[in-house]
């Protein structure tokens, strides 16, 4: 459907722009609107018709005066629409696949949709994959504890998703960027780099006259604002 409305747009600018040029005869205007059929076969013409418009010979301004000379150009003027039985000729050659689903409560949009948001899943499993997790130096030999590893992988996916989902999204609400890796400004950061961004933190823990003194260390401008969007309780660890 979209790329229909995409197509339906892009020749009513075409037809808008067939309709200004200025032809010297009916019988050229007129080819010239049997040509732009055939160059967009899905369409026809719902009106046609053939204006005149006159000009001064002398290319002065105004209207012509009673009597004098003036040359006549001929306007294309068009309204145009699907001709449904081609738009329906070209749906029956194009491809086609099957969704299939055990949950009956779906509606079609909904499997759609869901077919379509399949790409995050599999980032998801991209990010499992990841070296910085190096799974592949852990042996494990028992079933159980190969299940308990990836429970706990699920999870530190879960939780990562969540974290990029909320600063996203909080992002986009309050419409506001932050800087990715080469310094442009950006409303979907990958947790990744943030993550990267917070490794230089570090908690310096002093004791003068007897008191314990705790402090946050290389905090900028980018992760105080990555704090204050994520909320509250974030801040409180860092702040």
């Amino acid at each position: 459907m979209k790329k229909i409305l995409k197509e339906l747009e892009a020749a009513e600018k075409s037809l808008k722009k067939l309709s200004n040029h200025e032809f010297a005869c009916e019988a050229d205007a007129r080819m010239a609107a049997e040509q732009w059929l055939k160059e967009n076969e899905l369409y026809e013409f719902q009106k046609l018709e053939i204006k005149t418009k006159s000009h001064r010979l002398e290319n002065k301004k105004g209207r012509p005066r009673k009597g004098e000379d003036v040359q006549t150009f001929y306007l294309i003027e068009a309204e145009i629409k699907h001709d449904q039985e081609k738009v329906q000729e070209k749906r029956a050659k194009l491809g086609r696949f099957i969704l299939a689903t055990n949950d009956l409560e779906l509606t079609p949009d909904q499997l759609l949709k869901y077919y379509k948001e399949q790409g995050t899943v599999e980032r998801g499993f991209r990010f499992l994959k990841d070296k910085s997790f190096r799974v592949s130096e852990v042996y494990l030999k028992k079933e159980s504890r190969i299940e308990a590893l990836a429970m706990v992988m699920v999870l530190c996916l879960l939780l990562y998703s969540i974290a990029e989902w909320k600063l996203r999204t909080r992002l986009e609400e309050t419409k506001e960027a932050i800087r990715n890796q080469v310094k442009k400004k950006t409303q979907t950061p990958t947790m990744k780099w943030v993550f990267f961004q917070f490794r230089r933190i570090t908690e310096l823990e002093i004791e003068i006259e007897g008191k314990r003194i705790k402090k946050v260390l290389n905090l900028d401008e980018e992760t105080i604002k990555v704090l204050r969007l994520m909320g509250e309780k974030y801040e409180k660890y860092y702040m």
